[in-house]
């Protein structure tokens, strides 16, 4: 396997299920040192709730944001366990999921991340109860026209509806206030979406509606020591690799309010090179999506035994 060409992916939140990392819990204890280090940060059982707890609860912010970053800080540790090889030359994380890849490249400690995971959920909870709104995914139409029709929603209703994730070819999702977004939804369908989707979310993520969560979170993000990385982590705000520490925060500061470019994310990396994409962590929503930006790559996952078994068997094979 050529490490030179491969690049790992975090996902973000809706990934979540009750039962992730159950099996790397059981079968390896760097992974179970992982979880229960991340119990004792938290104050609370967090892998209880992850290995079988209730849905509900697990799909709560509070909780899905820190369970999506330890899953797959474990998972990551225990594949380099297994093969020390595995360095990637690139990474990039989905929102939620920049934080995961902030850690693995060096940047941000486990420690120090889990804690700034934990406040980030606080303070978009708290943002999200004091102004509801919510997201929608946008089906078969351009970025182009989706952001055409969200400011066309915000003119019409006098509230804010934004372009939240440009995550690949034909599909967007967008975010904002009740009215706006119910606004830009049925416009959408007006100009040719196949399909305008509400999502299982009570908060308005990457959209203004988020400025009071920021605005809270920048103090935990200046808090917190952060190092230049040793793996360019390729940003969800500008598509372009994070290479010091000064430029690492200054994308922490501003990601919870600004878009998700995920498509020239994932097309910035082929163009420098990258060929081949591991999605660590749970479910296969990355893969999917890279799937649809370029056929060409290669795509692959671990999430769970099984799959962690396949890619070593491959990585060993070539």
């Amino acid at each position: 396997m050529d490490w030179s060409t491969t690049a790992f992916l975090l996902p973000g939140q809706g990934s979540q299920y009750v039962g992730m990392g159950a099996d790397f819990a059981a079968a390896f204890p760097t992974a179970r040192a992982v979880y229960d280090e991340a119990d004792t940060l938290l104050g609370y059982a967090l892998s209880a709730l992850m290995f079988g707890g209730e849905e509900s609860e697990l799909a709560q912010t509070l909780h899905t944001q820190p369970a999506m970053y330890v899953n797959s800080i474990a998972i990551a540790r225990v594949l380099v366990e297994r093969l020390p090889a595995a360095r990637p030359a690139a990474l990039a994380g989905h929102s939620l999921g920049e934080f995961t890849a902030l850690t693995l490249a060096g940047a941000l400690a486990f420690a120090d991340g889990v804690r700034l995971v934990q406040a980030r959920a606080q303070a978009m909870h708290a943002a999200g109860s004091a102004q509801k709104g919510g997201m929608a995914a946008i089906l078969n139409l351009s970025a182009e026209q989706v952001a055409a029709v969200c400011r066309e929603a915000q003119v019409q209703t006098g509230q804010p509806v934004v372009l939240a994730n440009d995550n690949c070819p034909g599909q967007v999702v967008i975010s904002g206030a009740e009215s706006a977004l119910e606004a830009a939804m049925a416009l959408a369908k007006e100009a040719g979406a196949k399909r305008a989707l509400r999502l299982n979310v009570s908060t308005a993520n990457h959209s203004p509606l988020m400025l009071p969560a920021q605005e809270a979170f920048s103090a935990a993000v200046d808090s917190v020591p952060l190092s230049d990385p040793h793996t360019p982590v390729y940003a969800n705000i500008t598509a372009e690799p994070l290479r010091d520490a000064a430029a690492i925060r200054a994308e922490m500061r501003q990601q919870m309010t600004s878009a998700v470019i995920w498509t020239r994310t994932v097309q910035n990396m082929i163009r420098d090179g990258i060929q081949t994409f591991v999605e660590v962590g749970a479910k296969d929503v990355l893969s999917g999506l890279v799937k649809r930006i370029d056929s060409a790559v290669t795509v692959t996952r671990i999430g769970d035994l099984a799959t962690l078994e396949a890619f070593l068997a491959q990585a060993n094979a070539t």
